[in-house]
């Protein structure tokens, strides 16, 4: 399968294809993690705001949306979120690709990303590409960790 990788430009049809994309990838969340994602809150205008302030990387595969990720550099290391592959495309190297541009683009000598303590699996495959865990955190209201921050030294 051919999967190519770019940076998306302003574009309302590709955004929702984002949209789409990650409401897709993270469904199997939905149910399993408290709090539950704020995916459930964002729009296509939401979108294209993180785009102005992020990188968007799109992968895609006959010009379907099949995988993504926001990349932002702060001070002392660069951020990868919403990282998602579609369901019928894991498994096929795309989230390592993803990770290895945003590694190139990155400028930082950190790669930092947050997953939730109720998916182990995703903390395994993360350490699996070299990240380690360096904190857990509480969304506001909870007494207890609710999310994992990963990360690798590029």
């Amino acid at each position: 399968m051919t999967v190519r990788i770019e940076i998306t430009g302003p574009s309302f049809a590709q955004d929702a294809a984002v949209l789409a994309l990650l409401h897709t990838a993270f469904a199997p969340m939905d149910g399993r993690i408290d709090p539950p994602s704020s995916l459930h809150r964002t729009r296509v205008h939401d979108i294209a705001l993180h785009r102005v302030e992020q990188v968007l990387l799109v992968a895609r595969h006959a010009d379907m949306v099949v995988g993504c990720a926001f990349l932002s550099r702060r001070a002392d290391h660069a951020y990868l979120g919403k990282l998602a592959v579609h369901p019928r495309h894991q498994g096929q190297g795309i989230a390592r690709r993803l990770i290895d541009w945003a590694i190139e683009l990155a400028d930082r000598p950190v790669l930092r990303l947050e997953t939730r303590v109720e998916l182990v699996d995703n903390q395994r495959a993360f350490k699996k590409l070299g990240f380690v865990e360096v904190a857990r955190t509480s969304h506001p209201g909870y007494d207890r960790p609710t999310s994992v921050t990963l990360e690798r030294l590029i």
